[in-house]
């Protein structure tokens, strides 16, 4: 090889280098709710045994029941700048990254970041719990994967919170317990559903799905509807 040849592919080696960025290691997998608490661990796994849908049952059982109030007033603007990474009280803010890529970072595997950065994903692997879908993920098709709150901002708006603390707000918005990067469509599908409206395609994840909706809702003393209630304590019989 000439010394021209060889100079000619070292810089293409650092451009594909630059180009790729770093890539982490997976993650564990998928944790139940039950174990889950902080919201810092990945993935939303199934709710198997009896004895832990007792114990879902149980927390559902405890959230207040309420009708929904009105729509008045209620923007996204409302919860803060989208993905602030300002929000005082819950996991991961302050550390310099937006809260969707600190989410894509901690569900996706195989997760590749931008060159020259730590914090913005362009690439990964989920498992989707919503769907049981693989979805290889890239930047360039930037919705097939979106980050779902669980407890969805207008269902929180219809429930109190406009006579929230801004900080509050800010907090509910960004709070990994309360978001899951999901497939897109599923997402958008949901809207601002409920459980009693909406609850994911798969089956053997819809009890993990409820409890992780009443675990958002009881920090943040969320009430839920009747019959969605009724439809939460169905999923985990």
């Amino acid at each position: 090889m000439s010394t021209k040849d060889a100079i000619a592919l070292l810089a293409g080696a650092i451009i594909v280098v630059s180009f790729v960025g770093t890539t982490k290691t997976p993650p564990a997998t998928a944790t139940s709710p039950l174990g889950n608490v902080s919201g810092t661990l990945p993935g939303l796994a199934p709710i198997i045994s009896d004895a832990d849908k007792a114990k879902a049952r149980d927390l559902i059982r405890r959230l207040r029941v309420k009708g929904f109030g009105p729509n008045t007033g209620y923007e996204r603007t409302r919860y803060g700048e989208n993905w602030a990474d300002t929000a005082a009280g819950v996991p991961y803010a302050g550390n310099g990254c937006r809260t969707r890529d600190d989410l894509l970072a901690r569900d996706g595997r195989e997760v590749t970041y931008r060159a020259g950065s730590t914090c913005e994903v362009v690439s990964m692997t989920l498992d989707d719990p919503y769907t049981g879908r693989t979805i290889f993920w890239h930047k360039d098709n930037a919705d097939e994967v979106q980050v779902d709150h669980v407890v969805p901002l207008n269902y929180g708006w219809r429930m109190g919170a406009p006579r929230w603390p801004m900080s509050k707000r800010l907090d509910f918005a960004n709070d990994p317990l309360n978001l899951l990067p999901v497939d897109g469509d599923a997402n958008e599908q949901k809207d601002a559903s409920g459980p009693a409206s909406w609850l994911p395609p798969q089956r053997r994840i819809r009890c993990a799905y409820v409890t992780r909706f009443a675990q958002v809702a009881f920090k943040y003393n969320v009430p839920v509807t009747a019959a969605d209630k009724k439809t939460m304590l169905a999923q985990c019989r």
